[in-house]
């Protein structure tokens, strides 16, 4: 229970006191919740119950995840609703409470209708500028699709790719993520490809 307390013109430290815990008490039960999340990739907007909205207060990086999905000899790429424009692996931001894997489940089955089998977890991609909105952090996933190839959610369009052939337009870093994923494919080690990749 919150002791109430009266503001005056001049108090004792006491009355100081009780006033900074009221406040700490207040700032403590405030309750945020989810108002929506828009694209997809947006950070979602929360508000809380004593009526201001924010976008998280702390610029914090934002995790999101990317999956490469493995299909029919290629790998499957979704055609963006929203800006950025381009094609682009299918992925999004984890939602909070859930898992690295259980997001790259949930974003996978939402853009493309395909259940995946991950795989592996290949490489987490930090760089500031790979999101032009915001910074962003992607762990990528590799996976085995199955079921049917149908785009849904934020996606135009899905098809699957081969090395040879790839989109012109491919939004955020994922074209150096396919190019780092076929390295891999063609054997060589994570070791090699990432380390050389930092120098």
């Amino acid at each position: 229970m919150l002791r109430h307390c009266r503001l005056r013109s001049s108090f004792c430290p006491a009355d100081a006191l009780i006033l900074s815990l009221y406040i700490v008490n207040i700032l403590k039960t405030i309750e945020m919740k989810w108002m929506g999340e828009g694209c997809g990739r947006c950070p979602p907007r929360v508000s809380v119950k004593y009526g201001f909205e924010m976008n998280g207060g702390y610029r914090n990086p934002l995790i999101t995840v990317d999956i490469i999905i493995e299909m029919k000899g290629g790998i499957v790429l979704i055609q963006r609703k929203n800006p950025p424009p381009g094609w682009a692996l299918p992925g999004g931001f984890v939602d909070y409470g859930e898992s690295l894997e259980v997001s790259a489940g949930r974003e996978a089955k939402e853009e493309t209708s395909l259940d995946v089998v991950l795989l592996e977890q290949f490489h987490t991609y930090s760089s500031p500028d790979r999101d032009p909105r915001q910074h962003t952090i992607s762990t990528v996933y590799i996976a085995r699709g199955e079921g049917e190839l149908k785009a849904s959610d934020d996606a135009l369009n899905a098809a699957v790719f081969t090395p040879e052939v790839l989109p012109d337009t491919i939004a955020f870093d994922h074209r150096q993520i396919l190019i780092d994923y076929f390295h891999y494919r063609q054997g060589k080690s994570k070791t090699e490809i990432f380390c050389v990749q930092n120098e």
